[in-house]
């Protein structure tokens, strides 16, 4: 396990991505905080557990569950908005003594979410929306996510930096997330900014990227062909589905789109990197620490104190800084965070 990077500011972020520090770092998240609260269960209700971020942080939440000794139970909302609004009033029929929010937008179950606050059952989210940190729209105790706008600069800035003054990017988004519109739009700024083409602003859901990337992959190689230098993703799951599209046409990898993610660093994704096939890179979050703070903010909820405004810090993986890693498909700090917050919490 190593960290990429160190620094929390975008200026700084950008100035590090080209020479990832792999030495051990010190924790910088919160160091007070209350005692663990006995003797709690709570429910974690998942956007989609086949997107590998989401389900990089259920696995976060469940370690530190264990460690805390909370019961945890997990509900699959399975990448629709029907789903997931069933997978609320489940969570409330439980009536746990606190909810986390994985990986889907506030706004979008405004209504449940409402129901939730009514019952007065303490909520914390992971990329519930644009705002990060504590008193999130939505009833929301606590946002936990990297700065949503640093990330997408961090992928756009690499393919810039890597395309030149010819890069012709395709930038993929999904409009049912709100988060997921100001990062593209944030992608679509900065690439411009810097004299790059956007060739096209493609809105397609990603609970159906299995069906609509592989037609909509082949009709904008049709479209562009070698002006198509990069594609920009908001998710990495857009990509687990367009090196098979651009293979089915004969494509190799090395004459394809370089694709770029701005998060969340699924262990897909890695392997892809790793082995050069059809990902150059992507900006991924530490979704184990991200769990980890989940329950402890939603500790600090049910125990009646401040959050704690911690941001973590993102990663720009590239193959070449995953030769140095070993084996390991995930982004996991080198930092003592599991013993920081066993103390804050007493364990």
């Amino acid at each position: 396990m190593h960290r990429f990077i160190s620094s929390m500011s975008t200026i700084a972020l950008m100035a590090a991505i080209t020479s990832p520090v792999l030495a051990e770092t010190a924790f910088d998240g919160p160091s007070t905080g209350p005692k663990a609260a006995e003797g709690k269960s709570i429910v974690v209700v998942a956007g989609d557990l086949k997107n590998g971020g989401i389900l990089g942080v259920t696995n976060g939440v469940e370690e530190a569950v264990g460690k805390i000794g909370w019961e945890m139970r997990v509900l699959d909302g399975a990448g629709s908005i029907q789903g997931r609004t069933g997978a609320i009033g489940q969570a409330m029929a439980l009536k746990p003594d606190g909810i986390i929010i994985n990986g889907f937008d506030a706004v979008e179950q405004q209504a449940a979410l409402e129901e939730v606050v009514k019952a007065g059952i303490p909520m914390v989210a992971w990329h519930s929306g644009p705002k990060i940190g504590c008193d999130a729209p939505g009833g929301i105790f606590a946002n936990v996510s990297t700065d949503a706008m640093a990330v997408s600069d961090v992928a756009a800035e690499w393919a810039i930096n890597d395309g030149g003054k010819d890069v012709g990017v395709v930038i993929f988004t999904d409009s049912t997330y709100q988060i997921a519109i100001d990062k593209a739009d944030q992608i679509k700024a900065t690439i411009e900014a810097n004299g790059g083409t956007v060739l096209e602003y493609v809105d397609t859901p990603i609970a159906e990227t299995s069906s609509r990337m592989g037609p909509l992959t082949t009709g904008l190689l049709q479209k562009y062909g070698a002006k198509w230098t990069h594609a920009l993703a908001i998710n990495d799951l857009y990509f687990d589905f367009m090196g098979p599209a651009l293979a089915s046409v004969g494509v190799p990898s090395a004459d394809a789109p370089k694709a770029g993610s701005a998060g969340d660093g699924s262990e897909a994704a890695f392997q892809r990197i790793r082995t050069g096939n059809y990902q150059a890179i992507t900006v991924a979050e530490p979704l184990n620490l991200q769990g980890w703070q989940l329950v402890d903010e939603l500790n600090r909820a049910i125990s009646g104190e401040a959050c704690s405004g911690y941001v973590t810090t993102p990663a720009l993986v590239t193959q070449e800084g995953l030769a140095k890693l070993g084996d390991s498909n995930t982004f996991d700090p080198d930092s003592p965070y599991r013993d920081a917050y066993s103390a804050l919490w007493g364990k």
